[in-house]
């Protein structure tokens, strides 16, 4: 292999890599916004009433999940 082909390889290597930084760097601000809204609503949504009451809830889910069957 001539020094040519070893750095064009070794370009692409580094682009590829720096592909999969920019989405894991994008994974996790995503994930942080997420924590950071639901700590912030934490107090909020624990004041308001719940519409549903866990036994509506398990009804619909295991009506829900057998109808997929």
């Amino acid at each position: 292999m001539t020094v040519e082909v070893d750095l064009k390889e070794m370009k692409d290597l580094l682009c590829m890599l720096n592909k999969k930084v920019d989405l894991l760097i994008e994974n996790r601000e995503t994930v942080s916004s997420m924590s950071f809204v639901e700590k912030s609503l934490k107090d909020f949504l624990g004041i308001e009433p719940d519409v549903y009451s866990m036994k509506d809830v398990k009804v619909r889910y295991s009506s829900a999940r057998c109808s997929f069957r």
